[in-house]
């Protein structure tokens, strides 16, 4: 396998921690986002969404998102399991981390994306240029805080998302809820239940890969 990393930005850090959790070592080279070598010819020849993370597989499958990495590296790699042993439990994990990435990733993504002065006219991932909206970044901003207190209520109820296991679903809310800092949304101490969470995945070597 062949992984397509970037250290400084959230989504390939999801898929970094997965294989982090599968005790992987995959060859991986580091793409830079603030230099854009996202947008390098060499580059968009891996990946021309020019987005990452990206995954080369085995049988030389070209993957670019983590849900199909996810399931990838599950489907080939099923200890420790993270994404569920019953269809009940794969389908509850999956469906947190689909509100996750709409609820949480794209709120905190409106905030940082057309706020930062180092993403004029790059307000949306990929080769194509967008200009920043600021009402987009204050109805996200509004969108944080309420997913903050989805996730406060949800982990008042189990010890995890998607129940008394960690799964892939918290590697998605951990990894936003963490990134949040850099819009100054991240976990306080209000929050009790979602900081008890984060302090125990901060604590998994996976969350320091």
């Amino acid at each position: 396998m062949i992984f397509y990393d970037c250290s400084t930005a959230p989504s390939p850090r999801r898929a970094r921690m997965f294989l982090a959790e599968k005790g992987l070592t995959p060859e991986t080279h580091d793409i830079s986002i603030a230099k854009g070598e996202q947008l390098g010819a060499e580059f968009l020849k891996v990946n021309p969404r020019a987005t990452v993370p990206v995954l080369i597989t085995d049988a030389g499958t070209t993957l670019t998102e983590n849900l199909a990495i996810a399931m990838y590296l599950e489907d080939t790699h099923p200890e420790p399991p993270l994404i569920g042993t019953t269809p009940d439990a794969r389908a509850q994990i999956l469906q947190w981390n689909a509100i996750c990435e709409s609820q949480g990733a794209a709120a905190v993504a409106d905030v940082l994306r057309n706020t930062n002065p180092h993403m004029k006219d790059r307000a949306i991932p990929g080769p194509a240029n967008f200009e920043q909206i600021a009402q987009l970044a204050e109805r996200g901003r509004v969108r944080v805080g309420l997913f903050k207190e989805m996730l406060e209520q949800r982990l008042g109820e189990s010890a995890y998302l998607a129940g008394d296991a960690f799964t892939f679903a918290d590697i998605s809310a951990f990894v936003f809820i963490d990134f949040a800092r850099v819009i100054k949304m991240g976990v306080t101490d209000e929050t009790p239940n979602m900081l008890r969470w984060y302090e125990a995945i901060k604590a998994r070597p996976s969350a320091q890969a």
